[in-house]
């Protein structure tokens, strides 16, 4: 398996967004607020991260339950403590969140989990997250869109920023309006496929 030891954006302190806007090719983001927040989150790339850590705080410690679809793997328990991200959790993160298809890793950004975790929190949830795409090799990604248009050539999915996923007991809009109504970053609604995208990029919705 090939894992790529490149630095954490979020650990390091670096910006990592080198996508503005994960929705396909020629779909805007759904609504007119929609649009006034994908213009909100190109200019303050720092909001939705804010956000996040207005409603997590920085006490106590965070924890997350996932399973990954396609391998049956999963993660449950703290990947922050103490005012900083458990190494260890995300690297079990990482491996759970892999491209199953390539058989590769790469380091997820940790604030995708906080979105996960914020999300979860505003719906009163405990369950699962079921994540059917998480980390895209590259040649994933331009095989998807090369099938579908719906999937975009420069999606954050390849940066490690990104998950597409369910949550048990809520339907794929409700999951959507919760997340983009809390402004933590990017939201698509596949409500024909029964998922939502979820990332830690600008605010902005489709």
């Amino acid at each position: 398996m090939r894992l790529f030891q490149h630095a954490c954006p979020a650990c390091a302190g670096e910006p990592a967004l080198d996508c503005p806007n994960d929705a396909p090719p020629g779909q805007a983001p759904f609504g007119r607020r929609g649009l006034l927040g994908a213009a909100l989150g190109l200019g303050f790339a720092a909001l939705p991260e804010e956000a996040v850590a207005q409603r997590l705080g920085n006490t106590g410690t965070r924890a997350i339950s996932i399973r990954r679809a396609q391998t049956g793997e999963s993660f449950q328990g703290v990947y922050w403590r103490d005012g900083r991200y458990d190494r260890e959790a995300l690297q079990r993160l990482d491996l759970v969140l892999r491209d199953p298809g390539m058989d590769e890793a790469t380091p997820m950004d940790p604030r995708l989990f906080d979105v996960l975790v914020t999300v979860q929190r505003a719906l009163d949830s405990n369950d699962t997250w079921e994540v059917i795409s998480g980390y895209r090799a590259p040649e994933t990604n331009a095989a998807r869109a090369r099938q579908s248009r719906r999937v975009s050539r420069a999606s954050l999915h390849m940066s490690g920023m990104a998950c597409d996923s369910r949550l048990p007991g809520r339907n794929a809009l409700g999951i959507a309006r919760v997340a983009a109504d809390m402004q933590t970053g990017g939201v698509g609604l596949y409500r024909r496929d029964g998922f939502v995208h979820l990332d830690c990029g600008p605010a902005r919705r489709w």
